[in-house]
């Protein structure tokens, strides 16, 4: 019997010293566990998208755009490893772990982006925009036949931040060709002409809260600069026009700043409990079960290591609900262990020998945890859509997804480490003492 599972124990052995390094040591680029909001600490918002003007059919693929914008604009920010994902037909969950932002930070990740160049209008003349300086309208030039508006969707994706000879701030940008021939001819008509600038229906101000709006001094085909902005403004939006555009505007529904302290105390609070939790479990399943109790407890060692390293290697972002999913999974990963050798002990009554009894005892038991853990699965599986669709709750999602991996791996544990474990000693010289698998069966 021995000689017959040693293969399994090798390959148990593997799996145990693979999950142990993978916790302690930095695999595939993991340095550490992913820990939620809650626990970490940082920004949690929720976007929606005004899908009003999108065509039918067309809604995913607007989505789709949003969230690389998005990611775009928040990997200067330096947050390692934010979750940016849809929720529902037209709602965006940003989460910024470990990262406290401005407001006006925040505003900027759902700007829209895109720079539209206005010429002054006449009189008679209807205008889009209006401020201080006067009214206007989109610039526009006929190319291919075609009139187009003079804007930002032209811009390489290389603008830079830079200063004149007089320290100004300076925000240079370089047209793609199809733009340098709509600025060659707007500019031309504007010679010695204001040329406003705007951003959705508001001016670009500079530093000084004025309409920028430069006068055209030369033809511009290749390259132009806007002066007046800020240093932080002008940051800002070099690197809003280098990650894209938004194609649809956004509205923040829920904005929540989650403290870093609080988060730590969670954490503290939490390891406390599960290894409180685990070593009470422990305890009472070798007081009860004796011998099967051990092995059961070295299988729940290999099962919170493996389940942890697979939380990490995924990764799966951990919140307070997740971590409940994965104790509600060591309760479960136990109960399963209950169920076998409450078989064992009833075929042990019968007078079977040991291994028939663990042979006997593991099959009956597997079709109750087989049926109650799929029962799981579906439950889990439900869960999941409803918390990244209907209900779009991440700390639904984060403990369906958890107990679904700690009942997959409880189950595995159950039936093959617990089992194998057990037929380790068949033959042995323990095994001829029926008292050291629970201390009732010698009661009739």
């Amino acid at each position: 019997m021995i000689r017959k599972n040693t293969p399994v124990l090798i390959i148990i052995l593997a799996l145990f010293a693979f999950a142990i390094s993978a916790l302690i040591f930095p695999l595939f680029g993991r340095e550490a566990m992913r820990l939620g909001l809650d626990l970490q600490g940082g920004i949690h918002m929720v976007y929606r998208a005004d899908l009003s003007a999108v065509e039918p059919g067309e809604e995913a693929g607007v989505m789709e755009g949003v969230i690389a914008v998005i990611g775009n604009r928040i990997n200067p920010l330096g947050v390692t490893e934010p979750v940016i994902q849809k929720q529902g037909q037209d709602r965006i969950l940003v989460e910024l772990p470990g990262l406290s932002i401005t407001d006006k930070e925040k505003e900027r990740l759902s700007r829209v982006a895109l720079l539209e160049f206005g010429e002054e209008v006449a009189d008679d003349e209807e205008a889009k925009w209006e401020n201080e300086l006067g009214r206007w309208k989109p610039a526009t030039a006929v190319i291919d036949g075609e009139e187009r508006a003079l804007t930002s969707r032209y811009f390489r994706e290389n603008t830079y931040v830079d200063r004149d000879n007089l320290g100004r701030i300076l925000l240079i940008f370089e047209w793609d060709e199809e733009g340098g021939r709509l600025s060659e001819e707007v500019t031309s008509r504007l010679i010695d002409k204001p040329l406003g600038i705007f951003e959705g229906g508001e001016s670009l101000r500079g530093e000084d809260d004025r309409p920028i709006a430069p006068v055209v001094r030369a033809v511009i085909t290749d390259r132009g600069q806007i002066e007046g902005l800020s240093l932080n403004e002008a940051t800002g939006l070099s690197q809003q026009l280098n990650a894209g555009r938004l194609p649809v505007s956004l509205e923040i529904l829920y904005d929540q700043t989650v403290s870093p302290i609080l988060g730590a105390d969670f954490v503290d609070r939490s390891v406390k409990a599960g290894v409180i939790g685990i070593i009470l479990v422990m305890l009472f399943m070798i007081i009860y079960y004796r011998l099967p109790g051990v092995l059961a407890s070295l299988a729940l060692i290999f099962y919170g290591s493996l389940v942890l390293a697979i939380f990490k290697l995924i990764p799966v972002t951990l919140t307070l609900a997740g971590l409940g999913g994965f104790v509600l999974s060591i309760g479960m990963a136990v109960d399963a262990n209950v169920l076998i050798f409450e078989r064992m002990k009833e075929e042990f009554r019968t007078g079977r020998a040991l291994g028939a009894a663990i042979e006997t005892g593991f099959n009956r038991a597997w079709t109750a945890i087989r049926d109650s853990n799929i029962t799981t699965f579906i439950v889990c599986a439900i869960l999941y859509w409803l918390g990244s669709s209907i209900v779009a709750s991440a700390p639904v999602m984060g403990f369906a997804l958890t107990l679904f991996i700690g009942v997959a791996v409880s189950m595995f544990t159950a039936i093959v480490v617990t089992r194998t474990l057990l037929r380790l000693f068949v033959g042995t010289r323990p095994a001829r003492r029926a008292r050291l698998f629970s201390p009732y069966l010698g009661r009739k």
